[in-house]
């Protein structure tokens, strides 16, 4: 599994590549950025062909040595669930994924994506005093269920990422 990180993310994690790394799992590669919330370190994944979003709050130092091998994987297999995935099909994820590999090669349509889903994750921050006080699971699920647009392409991230597991 491939995450393609910013900058400021790439700064807190343990071991990135800054030559672009190809690609090895069937299922794609994902960008990940960090933000601070509320004086919380908070990382949105968005997978790149899918446009599937992730969101993680309040990370401490402790917790980005493991980002890509624990926390990144519960919630993906969490959401997956929520979306009515059988436990196979999860199973058959968890072994395409392969280890977790850091690179710097970001793409531009993506971030251009990633900018459109911090507006929309911004109207979740206004219905919470701290950022802490939101369900990952809740908003990812959220943010995945709206249409998303790729190269004039509309499409929803949700059906392409259960389409993708499905394959």
């Amino acid at each position: 599994m491939l995450i393609h990180c910013t900058k400021k993310l790439a700064a807190k994690l343990p071991v990135v590549s800054t030559a672009p790394l190809n690609e090895d799992s069937q299922l794609g590669s994902w960008h990940a950025q960090l933000y601070t919330i509320d004086h919380r370190q908070c990382v949105l994944f968005y997978h790149d062909l899918s446009r599937y979003v992730l969101f993680l709050p309040g990370l401490r130092k402790p917790h980005f040595a493991e980002l890509g091998s624990k926390w990144f994987r519960e919630l993906y297999f969490a959401t997956l669930q929520t979306m009515g995935c059988t436990q196979a099909q999860i199973r058959q994820v968890a072994l395409s994924l392969g280890p977790v590999r850091y690179d710097t090669a970001t793409d531009r349509s993506v971030q251009g994506s990633m900018r459109i889903v911090r507006q929309d994750f911004d109207s979740w921050l206004m219905r919470v005093p701290n950022v802490l006080d939101l369900d990952p699971l809740v908003v990812s699920c959220d943010l995945n269920h709206r249409p998303a647009r790729v190269h004039g392409k509309v499409f929803w991230p949700e059906r392409v990422m259960q389409e993708l597991v499905a394959g």
